[in-house]
């Protein structure tokens, strides 16, 4: 376990009107050749006379009413003799090959070229080390490790288009004249329509549609992340903590009260105890001296007081860690990597969890009965408060869990991995109000030396302390209790225990004076027993 040493539009073109396709003609004669034109012929050939023969007293259709003989024949076409009706037709030009440029003064035009786009048949489209350590608290030991278009029936996408023979009274020019003034009327209304909606929508000239600029107010609610980042996040600050040989790191810590007194991780102002120098600094850029008011290292917890602090201090709510359950989220505050300010979120992962963990200055270790959490921690975070989903402290991010961190009391800073560990807020206050009092951290203890191996049996009571002394304090709390060397504590009230380290950090989450029971083996049968906690003051 590894704890941080913080460290325009252009208008709507009119379209063409469309070519009028050649009506078939079926002619019953035709002249081998056709004599040269009247010099007085009209340059545009007329539409050819239809096969049948009028009806008596009726005019041709497509003639002019009172009008006969025309007065030019057709072009092409020989001029009537007397008798004769109805004049001879001009002979029927062979089609142009499909796809031909057809002749400037050829009419009729040839069908258009029209590309087939379906498939008639498929109707588809194709587009492409052990030891023992005093459970009093503070006795040195070691540590060891904690049907449609294109189908049949259906009509074939660029089928020729045959155009219907003109109704009587209305020729071939009248369509023409018709279809044009109709194209000309929609051109120019979709033209004049498109004009006015652009220069209505964008005096620039351009049909786009801008979108709005205004969102509307954003509102954040109190208890959502935004909401409590915005609240806490000025009552954090940024330490650095320097020794007087120039070493230090970055840290987090949080305002506890309206005195200047910030609360951290004693990790992270370990350097700056003897002779070194502090800084805090808030998110809105103002630096502040510190100095150290008192630090536990057991406890992992330290308190500075800023010099000539501010007036308008703001300390954060603390909340009760006790009430905190699995999965309840989690929001993060520190500076990882020295990257002031940053907010992360998770959720509790697990409750009392015992983590050992060291500030590299020495053998001696932390031990706590953490909150774990996933919400990213990284160097840099220790000391900055966890907050619950209220914006309430729960926590103080002390240590991860890093699969580069080199072991307890490693110097590798590695990153998160969702293995974040935080000193309960009702632990942590305590500690922060007897460093204010008194400078000194005060330990609750039971008097015995638990080895601090691994194990998952328990905390086996050594046989000797540190330095060849008694396991068992003489009128400590484990004597009066009756325990001794080689007893396995299994549970402390309704808390298992399964090795020394859990002992300790749970034995620390309680206040000396307090009543808890125990639960020991002794010869392979089970013992309960009630005894009251001591103290220790110190962490000598």
């Amino acid at each position: 376990m590894s704890t941080e040493n913080e460290g325009k539009s252009e208008g709507t073109q009119v379209p063409p009107a469309p070519s009028a396709p050649p009506v078939p003609v079926e002619s019953p004669s035709a002249s081998p050749q056709a004599p040269a034109p009247d010099a007085g012929a009209p340059t545009t050939p007329l539409p050819a006379a239809p096969a049948q023969a009028p009806e008596a007293g009726h005019a041709s259709a497509g003639a002019p009413e009172g009008h006969w003989p025309p007065p030019t024949a057709p072009q092409g076409a020989p001029a009537p003799v007397d008798g004769d009706w109805p004049p001879p037709a001009a002979p029927q030009a062979a089609p142009a090959p499909q796809g031909a440029p057809a002749a400037a003064d050829d009419w009729p035009n040839p069908a258009p070229v029209t590309p087939v786009y379906a498939d008639a048949g498929a109707g588809t489209h194709a587009y492409g080390t052990p030891g023992s350590a005093d459970v009093a608290a503070g006795g040195p030991g070691a540590v060891g490790g904690p049907g449609g278009p294109g189908g049949p029936g259906g009509t074939v996408w660029g089928a020729s288009y045959q155009q219907p023979a003109p109704k009587s009274g209305r020729g071939r020019g009248g369509l023409v004249a018709a279809v044009l003034v109709a194209a000309l009327v929609a051109g120019g209304l979709g033209g004049g329509l498109g004009y006015t909606l652009a220069k209505n929508d964008d005096d620039t000239g351009s049909t786009t549609v801008s979108a709005s600029t205004n969102g509307g107010d954003v509102k954040r609610d109190p208890g959502t992340v935004a909401g409590v980042a915005a609240k806490a996040l000025p009552s954090t600050v940024t330490i650095e903590a320097e020794s007087s040989s120039g070493e230090g790191g970055t840290g987090t810590g949080f305002v506890f009260d309206t005195q200047g007194h910030i609360v951290t991780n004693n990790h992270v102002v370990a350097d700056a105890v003897d002779g070194g120098k502090v800084t805090a600094t808030f998110p809105d850029g103002k630096k502040y001296d510190a100095e150290v008011v008192g630090h536990a290292q057991g406890y992992d917890v330290a308190v500075i007081k800023l010099k000539n602090a501010p007036s308008n201090l703001k300390p954060l709510t603390l909340g009760d860690s006790d009430k905190v359950a699995v999965g309840d989220s989690t929001i993060a505050i520190g500076a990882p990597f020295g990257l002031s300010n940053t907010v992360t979120t998770g959720i509790i992962s697990a409750k009392n969890r015992p983590v050992a963990s060291s500030d590299g200055t020495s053998s001696a270790a932390s031990y706590m009965s953490a909150l774990q959490t996933d919400a990213s921690i990284n160097p840099g975070n220790s000391g900055g408060p966890l907050l619950d989903a209220s914006g309430n402290v729960i926590g103080i991010n002390s240590a991860i869990q890093s699969t580069g961190s080199g072991g307890l009391g490693g110097t590798t800073q590695s990153g998160s991995i969702g293995l974040g560990f935080a000193i309960p807020i009702n632990q942590a206050r305590y500690v922060a109000q007897q460093l204010i009092k008194t400078g000194e951290p005060v330990y609750a203890k039971i008097g015995a030396s638990v080895s601090l191996a691994d194990s998952t049996g328990g905390a086996k009571i050594t046989d000797t302390a540190e330095g060849g002394a008694s396991a068992v304090e003489t009128g400590g709390p484990a004597d009066q209790a009756g325990l001794k060397p080689g007893d396995v504590i299994v549970k402390l009230d309704d808390m298992v225990i399964d090795s020394g380290p859990t002992l300790i950090g749970e034995i620390w989450t309680h206040q000396p004076g307090d009543k808890v029971t125990i639960t020991y083996e002794r010869d392979g049968k089970s013992h309960t027993v009630d005894l009251t906690l001591g103290s220790r003051k110190g962490d000598s």
